[in-house]
């Protein structure tokens, strides 16, 4: 008997992957700081903002995204690089707090080919990874098990967030 494992998130991105209208990392904080939370940004500063991945690879997978819509990193100014390193610390501190995870992979996709979902518009992973998180589920099914709903997550990166920049 075959199992099936049920994840209906997942249809969004199959159906939207090999769209290419808009930028959701310009249209979403074009929106307005009102509209933060249906559109996962968790911080914004003058040159960039932190972002949850809606289709994370682990339990509070964020991004950091320049607001500058570019591919290529020799576009960014002295200011603009600075701030990402900055949001890019800040994230790895609000996630160990948040989740206390036992490492993180940090890292650029450059290009299609290199594994970029948005080629056109440069932006930083923060992926959090615990002790014994990859299991059978992404080698046998091609299944990551994320533990809670993205506005769970979310609530808790605030609160992170909150004391960290209190702190």
């Amino acid at each position: 008997m075959t199992e099936q494992l049920w994840a209906p998130w997942r249809l969004k991105y199959i159906e939207n992957a090999d769209k290419t209208e808009g930028c959701i990392f310009c249209e979403f904080p074009s929106q307005g700081e009102d509209n933060d939370r249906q559109n996962l940004i968790v911080y914004r500063t003058p040159h960039a903002f932190i972002i949850l991945n809606a289709f994370p690879y682990s339990n509070g997978h964020l991004m950091v995204v320049p607001y500058r819509h570019t591919s290529d990193l020799g576009d960014f100014t002295e200011d603009e690089m600075l701030e990402v390193m900055k949001l890019t610390r800040l994230s790895v501190r609000m996630l160990k707090r948040a989740f206390n995870p036992n490492g993180f992979n940090l890292g650029v996709n450059m290009g299609r080919v290199a594994g970029a979902g948005i080629a056109d518009h440069l932006h930083w992973h923060i992926v959090p990874r615990w002790n014994g998180d990859t299991n059978f589920m992404p080698v046998l099914a091609d299944v990551r098990v994320i533990p809670e709903s993205l506005c769970v997550v979310y609530d808790r990166l605030k609160a992170a967030l909150e004391i960290e920049l209190a702190g």
